[in-house]
């Protein structure tokens, strides 16, 4: 009988011969917490295909998904924070307004122009929430002073997205100034009879939720967005209770009498022209 045997060759595996997978290809959905493809939510105005999750968006994404193709035209682009404070935390506040600006490509917060939805002119302006939380400080109190007082000029409707944490604390009182002062202005738009549309998206809270962006003639926030002064674990510590389910969600806020609207992204630029037409400004008067 004759015997043979079979040389089995030892498989290994090594680090390099492994899949890699590049970093971003995936995202992990904050609302239904499954794992997604990232480009089908990019191609999908960053809203997630398996819950309509709204998971956060650039401002030039925001103006694209809003404003007529070309019709946006930026004011005030050079406008930067002061350090009146000479603040420092962990850092020097200068340092952190350099590193937000290089990060971010902008000056501060807020971006503030003339747009025209559908055909309709307004004043537009979306708050940046990768700029330091979106927090409000003098740029941006001064930019939302300067969008209605343009709207004033030219007698057309102003619409803000709001997305922020609050003021900004290393301006101190200088920050919560501004809630008096966006306030004002928007008082001032009133007395004119001008239309003024506050969107709300995610989060929005802290002092720009305590003052202009609730002051709207139409109050408008997307799905799911958290609007509200201080956060929910806050306000469990202080009133010792526990809050109800969905507590400072949209669609809590607009079951008790707070907003107007959900309005899903999708369908926001043909709301908000709609809105328009209702409130009938046809044409921007010229700036005297």
């Amino acid at each position: 009988m004759s015997w043979f045997r079979r040389k089995l060759r030892k498989l290994t595996t090594t680090g390099t011969e492994r899949t890699q997978i590049p970093e971003g290809f995936w995202i992990k959905c904050a609302g239904c917490k499954e794992i997604i493809y990232r480009k089908e939510v990019d191609s999908n105005d960053r809203i997630c295909p398996k819950c309509e999750y709204h998971f956060s968006i650039s401002v030039d994404e925001r103006i694209s998904l809003t404003c007529d193709v070309g019709s946006f035209v930026e004011w005030s682009a050079n406008l930067t924070s002061g350090d009146p404070l000479v603040f420092k935390d962990t850092i020097r506040y200068r340092e952190r307004v350099k590193r937000a600006q290089k990060k971010t490509g902008r000056n501060d917060a807020m971006v503030i122009g003339e747009a025209r939805i559908l055909g309709w002119p307004a004043v537009v302006g979306v708050m940046d929430f990768t700029f330091l939380g979106g927090s409000m400080g003098s740029v941006v109190g001064e930019k939302i002073t300067r969008a209605a007082e343009r709207a004033i000029e030219r007698r057309v409707p102003l619409i803000l997205f709001s997305a922020s944490g609050g003021a900004r604390m290393q301006e101190g009182i200088l920050s919560l100034m501004q809630m008096a002062k966006t306030s004002a202005a928007i008082a001032r738009m009133g007395e004119r009879n001008l239309p003024y549309i506050s969107v709300m998206t995610d989060p929005t809270f802290g002092g720009v939720a305590a003052s202009y962006s609730m002051l709207g003639d139409i109050n408008i926030a997307e799905p799911g967005a958290l609007i509200g002064f201080a956060g929910p674990r806050v306000i469990e510590q202080t009133i010792k209770q526990k809050l109800p389910e969905g507590f400072q969600h949209s669609e809590f806020l607009l079951e008790h009498g707070m907003l107007d609207l959900i309005v899903h992204r999708k369908q926001m630029r043909e709301t908000l022209g709609r809105l328009l037409t209702f409130f009938g400004f046809k044409e921007a008067q010229p700036v005297a």
